[in-house]
């Protein structure tokens, strides 16, 4: 078919066109409120790591475009989020949902429209075992409090008290450890804190009158730092483990020194092992994107990020919902520099990994 001229241009135009239209990653995040400093995190790494991927020319020509929305650590607010990203905003991916309860929401959608749903910074069966949409980069809290329990047990500790939210994702933390302490012969005793509250002096009371050797947070750093302070101001400052979801750096900047002493759980490699080749590539995004520091969460959310578009570059010249849903249930193991993921038509849990560190007086990790 002949075109006039000036179509001729236009139709000429038009494979550049499609050619330059991004590839949408959508995010809900606490960008503002409490949680905030992890939901920034998550974005900033994860945004570090597509910088590097556009600026070498992108995913056949394409750029990744991430696309976050404010939940201010609101449960529906982020349903709603994960709605408009699907719908109005064209995502391909949801990805790095702050928590489990921030995901709950976007399930409904994410099964609907068969969006893949990638790293969403939880261990929680709630999202690990919701449908086969869900691809979770990271271990368990199961695989982590196994992992706190061992720790302790192997120093003779007995007696330990949860600190958790009372809500769905709260209790079903607790009753892990319980259960876990349990086929140990032992019995956990649990304090519920309110989410997106301040602590009580009731509530550091209750921890005290459990007499314990060890106390186990699964809470967010806010109120994990509340707690520390709480107790050293009582005079009882107890051996105290934390969950990943913590945050880990997040919980020593804002809790300073009296965070000395305290270990947690982390879902990647300690950001200062420099020897491990994916630590160093995101350290370099990171320095490269204008962000001050390496830390656990913007890791994390680098490395994800950093397999989602090695499935994006499997997912064919046209990257859909559909193609790569099929890359990532394709994509086997993947060892993206020291730190490998499996994930098939079996497998939606990438990695079990899970190491101790313990928080220094100068807020660095010890490992």
């Amino acid at each position: 078919m002949r075109f006039p001229k000036p179509l001729a241009a236009v139709a000429a135009c038009l494979p550049l066109l499609a050619a330059a239209q991004p590839i949408v990653v959508g995010q809900s995040a606490p960008l503002t409120g409490s949680n905030a400093e992890i939901g920034k995190d998550i974005r900033d790494g994860a945004l570090a790591w597509f910088k590097r991927v556009n600026e070498a020319g992108g995913i056949n020509g394409r750029k990744v475009e991430l696309v976050s929305l404010d939940d201010r650590n609101d449960r529906k607010t982020a349903g709603a989020n994960a709605v408009k990203l699907v719908n109005e905003n064209g995502a391909v991916a949801l990805f790095g949902f702050a928590s489990a309860t921030l995901s709950l929401d976007a399930m409904p959608v994410v099964k609907e429209k068969r969006v893949p749903f990638f790293a969403p910074f939880t261990g929680a069966d709630a999202i690990h075992k919701q449908n086969g949409f869900v691809f979770v980069m990271r271990a368990s809290y199961a695989d982590e409090l196994e992992k706190i329990l061992e720790h302790w047990k192997n120093l003779g500790v007995t007696r330990v008290t949860v600190v958790n939210y009372d809500d769905e994702i709260g209790n079903q933390n607790y009753a892990t450890v319980a259960r876990i302490m349990e086929r140990a012969g032992k019995k956990a005793v649990g304090v519920k804190l309110k989410r997106n509250a301040p602590v009580e002096k009731a509530q550091i009371d209750a921890i005290i009158a459990s007499d314990p050797e060890v106390v186990v947070a699964t809470t967010l750093y806010g109120a994990t730092a509340q707690v520390i302070k709480g107790l050293k101001a009582a005079g009882k400052p107890y051996n105290m483990t934390s969950l990943s979801f913590v945050g880990p750096s997040q919980l020593a900047k804002v809790a300073g020194q009296d965070a000395a002493g305290v270990s947690v759980a982390g879902v990647v490699p300690p950001p200062a092992k420099a020897i491990v080749p994916v630590i160093k590539e995101c350290g370099e995004a990171i320095r490269k994107a204008g962000l001050p520091e390496l830390n656990y969460t913007n890791l994390e959310a680098c490395i994800a990020a950093k397999v989602l578009t090695e499935a994006m570059r499997r997912a064919g010249k046209e990257v859909t919902r559909e193609s790569l849903y099929k890359a990532l249930n394709g994509l086997g193991s993947l060892d993206v520099g020291g730190y490998v993921v499996t994930f098939g038509p079996a497998s939606r849990h990438g990695n079990r990994y899970v190491e101790l560190a313990v928080i220094g007086r100068n807020g660095q990790f010890r490992f």
